[in-house]
């Protein structure tokens, strides 16, 4: 199974995030090092959103862990977030795969 993770940022975000960056990419690593975490990163030219993507049997609940535990969450450099199951069904890594 995989979830997303969306952030939502604050408009001081590029200045809001200095002094909790290094603790949150430290967590966001450790949880890829785990074989939590595929991807992560802001989304557009603001940035004002972001992106994670989580993997494995309870990937909903381990986006809702990390984001409840990360530091830009806790901080209030993130306002908001959604984790919601991804249903993926192309690619080599997708776990429905459908094929014509």
């Amino acid at each position: 199974m995989h979830a997303v993770l969306e952030y939502t940022y604050g408009d001081d975000y590029l200045h809001a995030r200095e002094a909790h960056r290094s603790a949150h990419l430290t967590a966001a690593w450790a949880a890829v090092e785990r074989g939590e975490l595929v991807l992560g990163g802001a989304v557009g030219d603001g940035p004002f959103t972001a992106l994670l993507i989580f993997t494995g049997t309870d990937a909903l609940q381990t986006a809702r862990a990390f984001a409840a535990a990360d530091p830009y969450v806790i901080n209030g450099v993130v306002t908001s977030w959604t984790a919601r199951p991804w249903r993926t069904v192309v690619g080599n890594e997708a776990t429905t795969p459908i094929r014509p």
